[in-house]
């Protein structure tokens, strides 16, 4: 006998006192796994017992943490180092094709996989890309949240946040969101309603999915800053802005001592670095950004990231970098360039100092859009257009204007007033059965 629609998308019962085991599914790279370490270190030191799904190559990442995990398929860093990888990662809309198929091939498997960590949660928080998550807790009848970073419902306010930064207009804006988030579930349709069949619940199509989830208020909570972001007015009820949650840190980091030495030698130097970023000729890119920093007359700190970025030649005044935390490195800049991921944005936000955003693909040319529409950065330099002339100019109008620096400060001084985390906890805490 299959169960009624929509048994477990709207929370109820009697009130729970104590711990509860809660599940977070977090799918994608580094930017889109590491502020969930942070959401569950709040989680936890209010009494409940946390859980990560993420990708099998974050289980260290999560587990220096002090939180639970349980692995999901896919390598994302082999995945998009492939061709179809390289190839989804571009500012078109063809990337949302490219990148369907990518996860399509695993769904299966990740469906499965996030059947098994449910075992024994009574919460589970669900990520932009972890939305099986919501079939999962329905059918297992666990209370579920969406917790997200990337602005995903529907508005009138600004277009799709993955697809353009191009406006279609209040209506087109709305009807752009709704046609990318019903289509961008179509490739999935079939593991979906097999994955439904097996915990014996009623197919659905992806309107009615998402209509489901709008008409019932489903909760997200957003994990990014009102300054930033404010809460769309045409938003559907239960959405909610709450502010950033930050990557946990490692307990007893501490920075290379050549990274220290360099930092005291010299005036603040600009960061630079790609993150997940695969599609990047290793050689060419270091050579131009090595030759940018040169141009623009400062100092520099390159970071790897997945495309092994690096300083090129003997430049004295730069220097190569692995995995450094953004929130130690960033705030000691002069000025920070990156691709304008999520994370990394809100890590440049927080650190208080100017943005350069080269976007390139998915929601980075939205983030990097809202660093210069609030003044804490140029204009973005777009990825595909990226040279040492264009860069080193950028450089060096972000040092050099007062504006920038002083807009980047008091956008840093009011996130600092906000508690992401805690806002969630309280979410949680007043719905939970």
């Amino acid at each position: 006998m299959r169960r009624s629609r929509g048994a477990a998308l709207l929370w109820g019962g009697e009130r729970r006192v104590g711990s509860v085991r809660i599940l977070i599914v977090a799918v994608g790279t580094s930017g889109d796994v590491a502020p969930f370490t942070g959401l569950g270190a709040r989680l936890r030191n209010a009494g409940h017992e946390v859980t990560i799904a993420a990708h099998g190559p974050f289980e260290e990442f999560v587990r220096a943490r002090g939180l639970g995990f349980s692995a999901l398929p896919m390598d994302m860093k082999a995945e998009l180092s492939g061709e179809e990888g390289r190839k989804s990662l571009t500012s078109s809309p063809l990337m949302v094709v490219r990148q369907t198929r990518i996860y399509a091939r695993h769904w299966g498997a990740m469906a499965d996989a996030i059947v098994e960590a449910a075992k024994g949660a009574e919460l589970m928080l669900v990520s932009t890309m972890g939305w099986l998550g919501i079939h999962v807790a329905e059918g297992l009848r666990i209370p579920s949240m969406g917790v997200y970073l990337q602005p995903m419902d529907p508005t009138r306010e600004f277009p799709p946040a993955v697809m353009t930064t191009r406006s279609f207009g209040k209506w087109g804006n709305r009807a752009a969101a709704r046609a990318m988030r019903v289509l961008g579930q179509a490739p999935f349709r079939s593991v979906v309603n097999g994955l439904r069949e097996r915990l014996d619940l009623p197919p659905v199509t992806p309107a009615r999915f998402f209509r489901r989830l709008d008409e019932q208020g489903w909760p997200v909570e957003y994990g990014f800053s009102p300054t930033v972001v404010p809460r769309p007015a045409d938003w559907p009820r239960g959405r909610e802005v709450a502010g950033y949650w930050w990557p946990e840190p490692v307990p007893g980091w501490r920075p290379p001592e050549a990274l220290r030495e360099f930092l005291e030698d010299g005036p603040p130097p600009v960061f630079v670095g790609f993150g997940s970023m695969t599609a990047v000729d290793q050689e060419r890119y270091s050579e131009m950004v090595t030759e940018a920093l040169r141009r623009a007359g400062v100092r520099g700190v390159v970071q790897a990231g997945w495309s092994g970025l690096a300083a090129a030649g003997r430049a004295e005044d730069v220097l190569s970098v692995g995995e450094v935390p953004h929130d130690w490195l960033f705030p000691r800049m002069a000025a920070v360039v990156h691709a304008c991921g999520a994370g990394t944005a809100a890590a440049g936000f927080r650190a208080g100092v100017p943005t350069v955003g080269v976007p390139l693909a998915a929601d980075q040319p939205f983030w990097a859009r809202r660093v210069a529409a609030l003044g804490a950065g140029p204009e973005p330099v777009p990825f595909r257009r990226l040279d040492a002339g264009r860069l080193a100019a950028a450089i060096k109008d972000a040092v050099s204007r007062d504006s920038y620096r002083e807009r980047a400060r008091e956008v840093a001084e009011r996130i600092a007033a906000e508690d992401g985390a805690s806002h969630v906890l309280r979410a949680i805490e007043s719905r939970m059965p």
